[in-house]
């Protein structure tokens, strides 16, 4: 796959030394955005992935968020984890050359050899919890490896790109991957989910293998037979097919 030489037309760049989240910062300057935005830092201090847990961020790792302004209902706004997992996928390829060596965990991790490269938040950004802007956050494990010891007992094990071989700069990272981005939006935004989800099942972890899906109230277990039209999780289990909206997944 070619990699990219320019950044993709249309997407604004901002760029910091050090910052207490991209998320947060996405959220301060929403409203001055006149166009989705990239903000990049080299340094994070209070970073924060699903469900408020932290999430480590040592320099040389990639950290950024993408502040778009969709006008989409809410459900299908949604969406655009799956969108921004395919270009995380498609940016580790491009820089590697190791197609088979990644996969996609739902519902917005990227895995690399079974172990957590990357991850992928979303919430509304900017004041009142509108949704007039929407803060893709994303943290991928370039050079090191936050410690096992941080997450739960049960959680997918950390890894980083450097265990192929490579060393990737974070600059480099976020040029192909808001690249990435920029081809995978056009595709969401033109042809619908229908196209996107057939990606992503191309390259979904696990599926059709019994998994775990942990929501606040209720563990389920049972075979991973896909995602629907809504992207759902779609899980067979002894009492029935169930559609589960929200959870963790557990291998």
């Amino acid at each position: 796959m070619r990699l990219s030489t320019k950044w993709p037309e249309g997407y604004g760049l901002i760029t910091l030394d050090s910052v207490d989240s991209t998320m947060l910062e996405a959220n301060r300057r929403a409203a001055t955005l006149a166009g989705p935005t990239w903000i990049i830092a080299k340094d994070q201090t209070a970073a924060h992935g699903r469900r408020g847990r932290a999430w480590a961020n040592p320099k040389g790792n990639f950290a950024g968020t993408l502040v778009l302004q969709p006008r989409e209902a809410p459900e299908t706004v949604a969406l655009r984890s799956f969108v921004a997992a395919l270009a995380l996928f498609d940016a580790c390829v491009a820089l590697t050359g190791r197609a088979d060596a990644f996969s996609l965990k739902w519902p917005n991790d990227v895995l690399l050899h079974g172990g957590k490269l990357a991850g992928i938040l979303l919430a509304s950004a900017g004041q009142g919890g509108r949704l007039d802007s929407l803060a893709i956050g994303i943290g991928v494990n370039l050079r090191d490896t936050p410690s096992a010891s941080d997450l739960e007992s049960t959680a997918v094990g950390p890894t980083s790109l450097q265990t192929l071989g490579v060393a990737i700069e974070p600059d480099d990272f976020a040029l192909e991957l808001a690249s990435a981005y920029a081809r995978r939006e056009l595709e969401f935004t033109t042809y619908g989910f229908g196209p996107i989800r057939e990606a992503w099942l191309a390259k979904a972890a696990r599926l059709g293998e019994v998994i775990t899906a942990r929501t606040v109230r209720e563990e389920y277990t049972g075979s991973f037979d896909g995602v629907d039209a809504s992207g759902n999780l779609i899980l067979r289990t002894s009492k029935g097919t169930q559609a589960i909206a929200a959870a963790d997944v557990y291998f």
